[in-house]
């Protein structure tokens, strides 16, 4: 669904492959052609997850909301783990995306808007944050469908 609103909204007619990223419940990455295929992607587990794992798995480290912490260095446990989850993630989707997009004009970021806002500056490969692509690209499947 993102694949197809990030094409109608910033490929189409562009001449432009689109790299889409969304962080949500999981990860995931989308590569868009010039023409609006589907190339692949990945899918890892998004970083709310990640944090609740180590709140399940590991002897006494409490639950976190992600949000970056004021200090890469955390000085407490639950701004070192923010910062673990966080910047881990960060880094990694910067160095795919950065990959992909040697092949890419277009980047767009779809997510929960408290985790797009959050990310996208820290990404500085972000062209655009558009927190209904999901739901445009539902709508969008639905008129061709229904022809409506």
């Amino acid at each position: 669904m993102n694949g197809i609103a990030a094409y109608e909204a910033y490929g189409r007619g562009r001449g432009e492959p689109l790299v889409v990223l969304d962080f949500g419940t999981a990860t995931t990455f989308d590569a868009i052609s010039a023409n609006g295929e589907y190339l692949g992607g990945v899918i890892c587990p998004g970083i709310q997850i990640s944090a609740d794992a180590l709140f399940q798995r590991a002897a006494r480290l409490p639950r976190i909301d992600v949000r970056k912490p004021a200090n890469v260095i955390g000085r407490t446990t639950v701004t070192s783990m923010q910062s673990g989850c966080s910047s881990a993630m960060w880094e990694w989707s910067r160095d795919w995306w950065t990959g992909c997009a040697r092949n890419s004009g277009q980047r767009v970021l779809r997510g929960h808007r408290r985790l797009a806002e959050v990310i996208a500056p820290e990404t500085h490969v972000v062209d655009a944050v558009d927190r209904d692509l999901t739901l445009q690209g539902l709508r969008i499947v639905w008129e061709r469908n229904t022809g409506k």
